[in-house]
């Protein structure tokens, strides 16, 4: 299980930092404006493409939310583009940077720093200023020495860490922000873009610095999550709201939320077969791509089976299908459709067929959106199953999941996908319920399952409930599966209260199968 969620983690990650994922946004492709990209793909995508270049964006956040991070990210972009990058750090030394940067860095010895932090000299020495104030003393050479290695390198991309340090060399706050301001004019006018860093608290509030700047960038660290979110971004649009952000031995990564209005793919409007005749008679022929197919009912009744009936007969055709299980252990479901004439591991030799096993409680909705997304948009994948509902609702951790499986969906509708969700109900017998989590009305299709006790023998029965698209079969059959596959009856015409469990028969024909 360990390796099975370190090796999706390394795959999901580097499907965030891939360069084919920037050109799926549409809105990337419609503006004009030359982009820098900040070494983070996900990041880029919020941005719509990257930083717009010789401007000055403001990064803040508290201790430990990864600003050194992106800056690094930031600087290795432009080295990688054969630019000339600076680091101008005030605080932590340049060895530190370097040593910390390295797992993901790349090219440090084409980076030039410009290590203005203190020194242990100055403490060791006990320096002091009997006449004149430390700001007075110390702005001048500080001020000489960025003029001078800035005019000599004529960087594109300088990253400044922190902005915050220029307050305590100015007596007031009118000297701090003239001098700010100035300083970043002399970096933009050299043709630099910079990314600045600020320590702002309520104590010592960065509102002015976030008034000068061009873009305003915030890294948000909580107990159990890291957001990135942008609240200014001057002469462009961007994805607003919070996005998750991973620090890993890797760098950064971030993952932007599922805008599915963003996302359109031509499809030809096309039935999708079971492959068994009854449930396509069911069905009047089968679900349609592009729709969101429900498949409801307890535990145990074969919710999982029927959705990857309809991917077997797909993979017939050499369409790939993708199922996410959430609960299932993936060895535990491979030998059980084995068993069930449903050769899973031989479409997965094929490239038919991916079965990934997901640990909720270790990726954020948004990170499992940009795993389907690889599926969809590199791989091809023409249906999906999520497996199960409740399943996906533990990574979601008291958030609503109607919201992030609403937007999920509605983005693999627009990519041409036929979904599958499984949904769990509690009850095995009586009141009937399609779902607990009011996603009823995301469904297109409902296909429901449900046991019964006949002649103290517990069967199955399929029926279906709803279907946008064309009319269906109402009536319910009988179901059995075994190691033939899935095998359906003829329609229940002579039994009543299938729904809710209390059965009585109208047809003796029935009663005595």
């Amino acid at each position: 299980m360990t390796r099975s969620k370190n090796r999706l983690t390394n795959e999901t990650l580097s499907f965030a930092d891939s360069a084919d994922m920037e050109s799926i946004s549409p809105q990337k492709s419609r503006t004009s404006i030359p982009r820098l990209s900040t070494g983070v793909a996900g990041f880029d995508e919020v941005l719509n493409g990257g930083l717009i270049g010789q401007r000055a964006y403001l990064l803040r956040g508290g201790p430990g939310c990864g600003k050194t991070t992106l800056g690094m990210h930031f600087l290795s972009a432009g080295v990688e583009q054969g630019e000339t990058c600076l680091f101008i750090t005030l605080g932590e030394p340049e060895s530190e940077i370097r040593q910390n940067a390295q797992a993901f860095a790349n090219d440090l010895d084409k980076m030039h720093f410009l290590d203005l932090s203190p020194n242990a000299s100055f403490f060791t020495e006990m320096q002091s200023y009997d006449i004149f104030s430390p700001a007075e003393v110390e702005r001048e050479p500080i001020t000489q020495q960025i003029m001078s290695r800035v005019e000599e390198l004529r960087p594109q991309r300088v990253f400044l860490d922190a902005m915050t340090q220029f307050r305590f060399l100015n007596p007031d706050d009118f000297q701090f922000r003239k001098q700010v301001l100035s300083f970043l004019r002399f970096l933009v006018e050299q043709g630099a873009t910079v990314l600045f860093t600020s320590e702002g608290s309520a104590s010592s509030p960065d509102d002015d610095l976030q008034f000068m700047s061009d873009g305003v960038i915030h890294l948000h660290f909580y107990p159990d999550s890291r957001t990135l979110s942008v609240s200014k971004f001057r002469g462009s649009d961007f994805h607003a709201g919070a996005h998750v952000m991973r620090l890993t031995d890797t760098g950064m990564h971030v993952f932007p939320r599922l805008l599915p209005q963003l996302y359109t793919k031509t499809f030809a409007k096309e039935t999708i077969s079971s492959g068994v005749p009854e449930i396509d008679e069911l069905l009047h022929g089968g679900i349609e791509r592009g729709t969101i197919s429900m498949i409801t009912g307890p535990t145990g009744v074969g919710k999982t089976t029927l959705g990857l009936q309809f991917m077997k007969e797909a993979a017939g055709r050499g369409e790939r299908s993708v199922v996410y299980t959430f609960e299932e252990v993936k060895e535990t479901l491979l030998s059980r459709c084995e068993s069930i004439n449903i050769p899973v591991r031989t479409m997965q030799e094929r490239g038919t067929l991916s079965v990934v096993q997901i640990e909720p409680l270790h990726f954020t909705p948004d990170e499992f959106a940009r795993m389907v997304r690889q599926e969809v948009e590199q791989q091809g994948a023409r249906i999906v199953m999520i497996d199960s509902i409740s399943g996906y609702r533990l990574s979601l951790k008291g958030s609503d999941v109607v919201v992030h499986l609403h937007a999920l969906c509605k983005y693999l509708q627009n990519m041409g996908v036929a979904v599958l969700l499984i949904n769990e109900v509690a009850a095995i017998t009586g009141e009937f319920k399609v779902t607990e989590y009011g996603l009823s009305y995301l469904a297109d299709n409902i296909i429901f399952l449900r046991y019964l006790e006949l002649k103290g023998e517990i069967r199955r029965a399929i029926g279906v409930l709803k279907k946008r698209l064309s009319n269906f079969e109402r009536t319910i059959r009988e179901i059995e599966i075994s190691r033939y596959g899935i095998k359906v009856g003829r329609p229940l015409t002579g039994i009543q209260g299938i729904l809710t469990g209390d059965l009585h028969f109208t047809d003796h024909s029935n009663k005595e199968d």
